[in-house]
């Protein structure tokens, strides 16, 4: 009963297949291979872009690292959330990719940025003493496990717009997002200016791989020669592709994610009804906070469940995450330990 991270899940077994299906196959190499194309194909359809370009990583560090790298100078400012996974979670990758420049870590409610605090962070554009404004970094579905709305997402882009800024999206989650809110790729993305996407994979029943979808086709140029001064070409790009196509294909995609945020919230439905937990908030996606006794932590670790401390919510939170695996039994389970 491991609801540690999406993380410690396995592949889809039909990634698998498609990574064993052409093993046998010499293919070329550093990209040039047929599913290197079918994944950008399948990315304009899914995004109803025809001229977006995507690029393949490894991770999703590095993806974020590249995509920022690309809009924004040593001497620019990234302005993110607090708790972003760039901001905590990366090592300080963005500034080394960048040559060192700021990152600007804002306030809001729920891992969401306020829009009052961008926009009084945006100063000092031309001053020579100042970080010049260059980026915007929203993070979807974010470290709380909170989708921003569409709404709240077009306030932000707008006042990004309004300065001049490049638009990043680290969507790690992106598909557990999309099911979440019921809305279209296209709507949460390009449409609301965001220039740059990383389409997570790993967290959504992946081996591994990233997908950064660029809605500007200009900067893939600098993108590639970045990739590989990076060391993140694979020369067996088809050990990538192959799968991430097989992952986009037929909405494999949104069926793991639609899986894992049913499990969540089954769990939260089940949970709640717990003497000795609280739910921190109601999940979005497939992340579940609650602030839990140490007497019911003790008895669900006892029962064999795994889970993380999330001090950021409070002394006593935990964080349980589901994915595209999670075995209904695993809940049932836990839930049955809880209230038992």
């Amino acid at each position: 009963m491991n609801f540690a991270s999406d993380n410690v899940a396995g592949a889809h077994p039909a990634l698998l297949q498609a990574l064993a299906d052409i093993n046998d196959e010499t293919l070329g190499s550093y990209g040039e291979d047929r599913f290197n194309a079918q994944v950008e194909q399948e990315c304009r359809r899914i995004f109803e872009h025809d001229t977006l370009k995507t690029i393949l990583v490894a991770t999703g560090s590095g993806a974020n690292a590249l995509a920022l790298a690309t809009m924004t100078p040593a001497w620019g400012a990234i302005y993110c959330h607090r708790t972003s996974h760039i901001v905590v979670d990366e090592a300080n990758a963005v500034q080394a990719a960048t040559g060192g420049a700021a990152l600007l870590a804002l306030p809001g409610d729920n891992g969401k940025i306020d829009p009052e605090a961008l926009r009084g962070a945006i100063f000092g554009k031309g001053v020579i003493h100042h970080p010049q404004p260059a980026a915007l970094s929203l993070t979807q579905m974010n470290e709380y496990g909170v989708a921003y709305t569409l709404d709240e997402l077009s306030e932000l882009t707008a006042i990004a717009q309004e300065h001049g800024l490049k638009i990043h999206m680290d969507g790690a989650r992106f598909g557990n997002a999309i099911v979440g809110l019921n809305v279209s790729p296209a709507d949460m993305t390009w449409r609301l200016g965001v220039d740059m996407l990383v389409f997570g994979a790993t967290k959504n029943g992946a081996l591994a791989g990233e997908i950064l979808v660029c809605f500007d086709p200009s900067v893939v140029e600098e993108l590639e020669f970045r990739r590989k001064r990076a060391g993140q070409l694979f020369s067996k790009m088809r050990t990538l592709s192959a799968p991430l196509a097989a992952y986009l294909r037929d909405g494999l995609w949104l069926d793991n994610a639609r899986h894992a945020n049913a499990m969540a919230q089954k769990l939260a439905e089940g949970l709640s009804s717990a003497d000795g937990i609280e739910l921190c908030r109601q999940p979005s996606g497939n992340q579940l906070f609650m602030a839990m006794d140490p007497a019911m932590k003790a008895k669900l670790l006892d029962a064999g469940a795994y889970f993380h401390d999330w001090p950021d919510d409070g002394p006593t939170a935990v964080r349980m995450v589901t994915a595209f695996n999670t075995l209904e039994a695993d809940v049932d389970a836990v839930i049955a330990a809880a209230c038992g």
